[in-house]
């Protein structure tokens, strides 16, 4: 995939340029979290307690790692479906958030969630996790160990292929695609 080359963490100037539909390569670091760690960091946000990691500017990737083979930084690691964490997602974006990575559309408030904090939704490809895997640099568990495969690793990407569904401005890919095949 080619596409429009992003350094991470993606600052407010660079969410402005982004708009639904846009092929992006990023490269720096993200983080992985699921419905598990989502569930803790919204619990710790609720009673003050300070977070794993600063979330202010970062970007999480939906996703649970399969264990890594011999030699290999790590296993495969496709996205896993997004709305399982729009729960916490308004509360995570109020904290600092900047961008999301899965899969599948947002909710309506999710989607009013990233236009009010002037965030980015990302979207990659289900089902390709050991060639998502190659873009992946270096992997380290920095929260929740006991989570196992949910634990929270900070990941460190190059030229990490993703799409943008949602964008700052209200785009959002889902629509325009539905909206583009009933004109047919």
């Amino acid at each position: 995939m080619t596409g429009l080359k992003v350094g991470l963490p993606l600052d407010e100037s660079v969410r402005k340029t982004l708009r639904a539909g846009d092929a992006v390569l990023l490269s720096g670091v993200i983080y992985t979290a699921r419905d598990a760690a989502h569930k803790r960091m919204a619990e710790a946000l609720e009673k003050g307690v300070e977070l794993p990691f600063d979330i202010n500017g970062q970007t999480i990737y939906y996703m649970g790692p399969a264990p890594a083979r011999p030699g290999a930084v790590i296993g495969s690691c496709g996205p896993t479906t997004s709305g399982r964490m729009d729960a916490y997602t308004p509360q995570l974006l109020e904290a600092g958030l900047a961008a999301m990575i899965g899969k599948g559309e947002r909710s309506a408030g999710v989607r009013e969630a990233i236009r009010k904090a002037g965030a980015v939704y990302f979207v990659t490809y289900g089902g390709v996790g050991a060639l998502l895997s190659k873009a992946v640099r270096k992997a380290e568990v920095v929260a929740y160990p006991e989570l196992g495969a949910e634990a929270i690793m900070r990941l460190e990407v190059d030229d990490f292929p993703v799409i943008v569904a949602n964008d700052m401005h209200g785009g959002d890919l889902f629509s325009e695609q539905i909206s583009k095949y009933r004109r047919g």
